[in-house]
């Protein structure tokens, strides 16, 4: 076996740990194979022979890779979010663990921190990466690695715990309908939380919808004095909102909603998806 052989035997030993290091950082697989790959051509073009920890050393790799793929998504202001239980091109082992581990519902919280935030806590609160490995790939200081990290684990720890009582998740609901059929711009950014991120799938995007908005002053613009159409929905058994002209599902926004805030909006009219939600109209 010659060196290169050795070294990618080396390098395959740590794949499905930079697979998973690279799916929570960018929710979504095909990324991840990419972010992976390019660790990979890192890795064959530079000497480690004074590496002690290869392991780690292509962890910070990877996160190096993601956090310039996040910074780019947030410039082109795009967001490729998957669904871990449908990603394709990845070893299926690899996407059983990740669709155990981590849901949709925490892939939509990881996709609303900035990409150092998400960065700091995907590497130590999932991957117990000290933080002074950290700090030079975000380019801060360790403490300030350490106050990214539990900034962001803050925000996912209210929003995971979320709102499992679908008649409170209902009461938020029909207070957002209620002041953005009004214009009653106030009232919806009571019911926002400041940082609220709401996505466009490609099919909303054809309609003219904004394929990203970031804010809630921002989202409260979009909505205010507008859904008069729409109608609270059950969407996969959480309460959202739909628009069903003659009880047929056109666009639906499904909202995570934590501590009687809407955290995060996905907008979705790809007719393919819509028939594979478990949809409820309700009245009101």
């Amino acid at each position: 076996m010659d060196d290169r052989d050795f070294l990618a035997a080396r390098f395959d030993d740590h794949r499905a740990h930079l697979q998973a290091v690279a799916f929570r950082m960018l929710g979504s697989a095909t990324e991840a194979d990419d972010a992976v790959q390019e660790a990979w051509v890192r890795l064959s073009r530079t000497d480690t022979s004074d590496v002690e920890n290869l392991g780690g050393w292509l962890t910070t790799v990877v996160g190096r890779v993601c956090l310039d793929m996040l910074r780019s998504r947030t410039a082109r202001r795009e967001a490729p979010l998957e669904d871990p239980g449908l990603a394709t091109g990845a070893d299926p082992a690899y996407e059983a663990e990740v669709a155990d581990s981590v849901g949709l519902a925490m892939m939509v919280v990881l996709d609303t921190l900035a990409p150092a935030e998400r960065l700091a806590f995907v590497l130590h609160d999932m991957f117990a990466v000290p933080f002074d490995e950290i700090a030079p790939v975000v380019g801060r200081s360790p403490e300030a690695a350490r106050q990214l990290a539990s900034r962001a684990r803050r925000r996912v720890q209210g929003a995971t715990v979320g709102e499992t009582d679908v008649s409170r998740q209902r009461e938020v609901v029909d207070a957002f309908l209620a002041a953005s059929r009004s214009g009653d711009f106030a009232a919806l950014l009571a019911v926002l939380d400041p940082d609220i991120v709401m996505r466009a799938d490609e099919a909303s995007v054809a309609t003219g919808a904004q394929a990203e908005v970031r804010g809630a002053d921002a989202v409260a613009a979009v909505f205010s004095g507008r859904a008069l159409a729409a109608q609270p929905a059950l969407i996969d058994g959480d309460a959202g909102v739909a628009w069903a002209p003659g009880g047929r599902p056109r666009v639906v926004w499904a909202m995570t909603i934590a501590h009687d805030k809407v955290v995060a909006i996905d907008m979705v009219a790809d007719g393919d998806h819509l028939g594979q939600m478990d949809l409820v109209l309700l009245e009101g």
